[in-house]
């Protein structure tokens, strides 16, 4: 008796179960059954109690329609200074980084085979301690933004602090004071004078011969600048100056009307100008009354970088809560290591 009365009773609750479904089809999409159901609903309108929708009213449904973002974000391209790849970059444990050069080779003399050989003179050393500074960023995120956004927001995060680090540093190496930075190359003593008198530490400028300008027959100015390069470094010596001053540049001619500008003619072999390349540097100042707008030397021998380490990005959700903060830090120096391995071209008339 007992079996049943279950037995109708589960029977009932069946019949129940099975009336609902098809007074109110399932939205599952299924294809039969309630299904087919809510199929007959859509196309014939069987059931008045479903009202209108609309996706272009969020009251009527359109809420209920997802929006596609693409999960790409775009991003405008920044110029970023090609220094870092042109100089010597060393790793270093510490900022208390030293280098020494010698300023000029041991002395050497002549003698006959039974003469006497007197003390020569020693070499001179110079140190090179390169200024340090410390680039850091601290965005932060919601952790509900970064649960719910349709991209990866910490990747974002990320590409976006090492893009602007590298265009930071890439401004301090060329133009950067010293103080809690680098010191660029431009930021040196400059002096007309040559090798032998200069300065250590001091490089050596050509002037153009015009007031921010060049002056008549240009290209006979930047043979000169490449010449005042001592042979030892001309081997893998490059032009650097920004975009502007090269489309100028571009333009010259020689008196038979053959542009001094050579373009590459491979894949992969870089246009040159006087047959060495150029780099071009966005952050290199625009021609201007006593600008410094074109090196030409071996950055690898001239230009000093010590880097403490690559970027790091510490997570850091419990500081700030609900915010999630990226503190990212990068420790960078830099200075002249070499001041007769770069030379530059003034603008101004002696």
């Amino acid at each position: 008796m007992t079996d049943v009365t279950t037995d109708t009773l589960a029977a009932s609750f069946d019949a129940v179960t099975m009336k609902a479904a098809i007074d109110r089809p399932m939205l599952s999409g299924a294809r039969g059954g309630a299904g087919a159901a809510f199929g007959g609903y859509l196309r014939a309108g069987v059931t008045a109690e479903v009202k209108a929708f609309a996706g272009t009213s969020d009251a009527a449904g359109g809420v209920a329609i997802p929006q596609e973002i693409d999960a790409v974000i775009d991003a405008a391209l920044s110029a970023i200074s090609p220094i870092r790849a042109i100089a010597n970059v060393v790793r270093v444990g510490s900022a208390g980084y030293r280098k020494l050069v010698t300023t000029g080779g041991t002395a050497s003399g002549w003698a006959a085979e039974d003469g006497v050989r007197s003390d020569t003179a020693t070499p001179n050393f110079a140190e090179i301690a390169p200024p340090f500074g410390e680039l850091y960023a601290n965005p932060s995120a919601t952790q509900a933004m970064l649960d719910d956004a349709a991209f990866d927001v910490e990747a974002w995060l990320a590409g976006e602090i090492a893009a602007e680090f590298a265009k930071a540093e890439g401004a301090a190496f060329v133009s950067g004071n010293g103080t809690n930075r680098p010191r660029g190359f431009l930021a040196s003593p400059t002096a007309a004078t040559g090798d032998a008198t200069r300065a250590f530490g001091t490089l050596q400028y050509l002037p153009s011969g015009a007031a921010g300008d060049f002056a008549a027959n240009p290209q006979d100015r930047l043979i000169d600048l490449v010449q005042s390069l001592r042979a030892p470094y001309r081997q893998g010596a490059v032009f650097v100056m920004n975009s502007a001053t090269l489309a100028r540049i571009r333009k010259f001619k020689t008196s038979d009307g053959a542009f001094i500008w050579s373009p590459g003619l491979a894949a992969g072999q870089p246009a040159t100008l006087l047959g060495y390349p150029v780099v071009e540097a966005e952050d290199m100042p625009d021609i201007a009354a006593g600008s410094l707008s074109i090196a030409f030397g071996n950055f690898r021998a001239g230009y000093l970088i010590a880097e403490r380490s690559e970027t790091a990005i510490l997570r850091d959700p419990y500081s700030n809560k609900p915010f999630v903060t990226f503190y990212a830090t990068k420790r960078i120096g830099g200075c002249v290591s070499n001041s007769e391995a770069i030379k530059l071209m003034r603008f101004a008339a002696n």
